[in-house]
Formats: C-alpha cells, structure tokens, sequence
C-alpha cells in the first residue's frame, strides 16, 4: 500500500470521547468522529469473569469499537483507517467504570483518595488487514488526601467530566488539582497511547514521514 494510496483514505475515530478527539485534532490529524454506539459493560463484566487482565480487557473493547464502527461505515465508500481506543482503571486489586452519577464519582474519588491507581489504555488501528495493529500502555496516577471541599468544588466545576472519564476526573482540567504525582505518558493518561498510533499512521501513509 503506497503512501498516496493511505492518504485518500479517511481516518475514522471510533468513539465519543473529546479527549481522543482534540488529542488527534491537535497532532495536526483529520479524523471523523464516529461513536460506535456500542455497550461495554456486558463485554467488559465477560472478559473481567473470564480472568482477563486490565491489558487484555482494554484491548478486547477498543477491537469491539473498532469492529463496530467498520460495521456502520457505509457500502461504497472508501475503505476508512480506524482508530479505537479503551481505557480500565484499576486500584488495589478493584476495577472502577465511568460512574453512573455525581454521587457515584464522588464515592468513587472518596475510595481513590490517597492511593495510587493504574490507567491501562489501549488503541487499536485497522486499516484493512486480517488483523489490527494495537498497542497498550499504562501510567500510575497517585491522588493527595484532598479535603471534601476541594472534591466538591471540582466535580461543581467540571461535572461532566466526571461522568464521561473512568476516573471520575480529567486531568487537563480542574481534577488536575486532586493529584500529588503521576508516572507514565502524559496521552496515555488522557485515553490513548498517542505517539505510537502517530508512527503506525506514518507507516500507512496517513501522516508524513
């Protein structure tokens, strides 16, 4: 596949995820926004009852978006790139899931409290082969003991943020101040392993060399 061929072809972002989103906008990368649609809870309770880790968890749901999205492509247009990304958390053995409510991110936020948690995120991209090529990445996120005002003010300030992220936060935004520390990649933390997606769009033509 040359790389004039790659670039005719549209890249499609299988999620709803503005973090995903601005990441790839902001990397200069034209992207057509297409939640799949899809509900992860059965699929993500299956892999969790069958034994399977965080990586492996995160993997399996951006492959599902994936499958998705190039299900809902429409018949006679160009073949898309797809790009599918997941994230799980984890923390002492629990696994957490975007909560249901204020009250259910404010106990969520409440049990992170002091503690270091792991973000797992994965990305896939399917350009047509039998498989897709994937990558998985994780960073630990370590939260100060906040008091329950600051909590409250920055669940007051950015609400949605804390229903549409699997931490109950976003960090690029005023849950930043609920953190001591964190290691890991800094996109990895936002919901996707960025660079190494930006090299397999370089290898298919997508993105320049």
């Amino acid at each position: 596949m040359s790389g004039r061929q790659s670039c005719l072809r549209p890249v499609v972002l299988a999620s709803g995820s503005a973090a995903r989103r601005d990441m790839l906008s902001q990397a200069g990368i034209a992207a057509v926004l297409q939640p799949p649609g899809l509900d992860e809870a059965p699929l993500k309770a299956e892999l969790r009852a069958a034994g399977a880790t965080a990586d492996e968890t995160a993997l399996a749901l951006a492959r599902a978006k994936a499958e998705a999205a190039l299900r809902q492509w429409p018949a006679g247009r160009a073949a898309p790139v797809v790009i599918a990304a997941d994230q799980v958390l984890t923390c002492g053995g629990e696994w957490y899931d975007k909560p249901a409510d204020l009250a259910a991110a404010r106990r969520q936020l409440l049990a992170l409290r002091g503690r270091t948690h792991r973000l797992t995120s994965a990305a896939i991209v399917w350009a047509g082969e039998d498989s897709p090529w994937q990558a998985v990445d994780s960073a630990d996120l370590t939260m100060r003991r906040f008091g329950d005002a600051a909590l409250d003010a920055c669940l007051a300030r950015d609400p949605q943020a804390a229903l549409a992220t699997v931490g109950g936060y976003r960090m690029e935004g005023p849950g930043l101040q609920l953190f001591e520390r964190f290691e890991g990649d800094w996109f990895t933390i936002l919901g996707m392993p960025l660079l190494p997606v930006i090299a397999r769009l370089r290898h298919l033509g997508v993105v320049p060399e």
